[in-house]
């Protein structure tokens, strides 16, 4: 677990440098893109770093991972299509991540209150 709550604060550096670049060095579509992925990075970011010291149980883990696969696949899709112009097409995937991470873990922790 101390890998993923790592991952996360590195999630966090990279957003604050993404948000840095989209503030100073582009504009239009693809800095509105680029701070999207840094938002999304850094609050699972924080997550990762809140939630994975705490991951007592297999779904726990299983959901704390799926944040992480999910902000990769649906941060780094907007980053890639804002610095190199190639659709987003893991977006998608990494959002379906997301919500699924954040429904296991809501599950987990009502599993755990019992």
């Amino acid at each position: 677990m101390r890998r993923l709550a790592a991952s996360g604060a590195w999630l966090c550096a990279v957003a604050v440098a993404l948000s840095a670049y989209a503030a100073h060095a582009i504009e239009g579509t693809q800095q509105a893109r680029l701070q999207a992925a840094a938002l999304f990075a850094f609050g699972h970011g924080l997550a990762l770093i809140v939630l994975a010291p705490r991951a007592s149980s297999r779904a726990l883990r299983i959901g704390i991972s799926a944040l992480l696969l999910g902000v990769l696949l649906f941060s780094g899709s907007l980053v890639v299509e804002a610095l190199l112009g190639i659709r987003p097409r893991l977006a998608p995937f990494g959002g379906t991540l997301l919500i699924a991470g954040w429904l296991l873990l809501g599950a987990a922790m009502l599993k755990k209150e019992k």
